[in-house]
């Protein structure tokens, strides 16, 4: 059974603490999509100023939506395109601090003013990207796009 911590170290304290839970919560589960949707609801739960948390997939050349915790999202996203496909193509954290600035984004929702994205990738091989909008600009720092692709690390071993 899950119970919600009160997460009251400091950044990388708490942010130790959602890896562990996430370990935890994937342990002896096979199932792709059961713990990609376990993933985003941590995150989502754990994160605060955040306004969608989720995983696009690989699908061809192209990323499809895969579990996520927010309002409807767009369905697809070729490799290159805005930030989740720019990550994707590049193999690479893209964290922007203003949406608005970033050239091609995809403006999925109107309220989302900053984004993190970091690629999921398993054996040398993408499988997807882990997405995060804020509706505050400049809401990921270092420390955040570090632990958060330490929580994608952890994730991948369970994919």
């Amino acid at each position: 059974m899950f119970t919600v911590e009160m997460y009251k170290g400091t950044k990388n304290e708490n942010y130790s603490l959602v890896q562990k839970q996430l370990r935890a919560l994937l342990e002896g589960e096979p199932n792709q999509i059961a713990n990609l949707s376990n993933a985003s609801s941590l995150l989502n739960q754990f994160l605060v100023q955040t306004n969608w948390v989720g995983f696009y997939l690989v699908d061809g050349k192209e990323l499809v939506l895969g579990p996520f915790q927010g309002l409807p999202a767009c369905v697809r996203i070729p490799f290159g395109k805005g930030v989740c496909g720019t990550s994707a193509s590049e193999l690479k954290t893209m964290r922007v601090d203003d949406v608005h600035a970033f050239p091609g984004h995809i403006a999925c929702d109107a309220a989302s003013q900053s984004e993190i994205v970091v690629p999921v990738v398993k054996d040398g091989r993408l499988i997807g990207v882990l997405d995060i909008d804020s509706p505050v600009t400049s809401r990921f720092d270092e420390v955040d796009q570090e632990q958060l692709e330490k929580f994608v690390e952890i994730l991948a071993e369970y994919l």
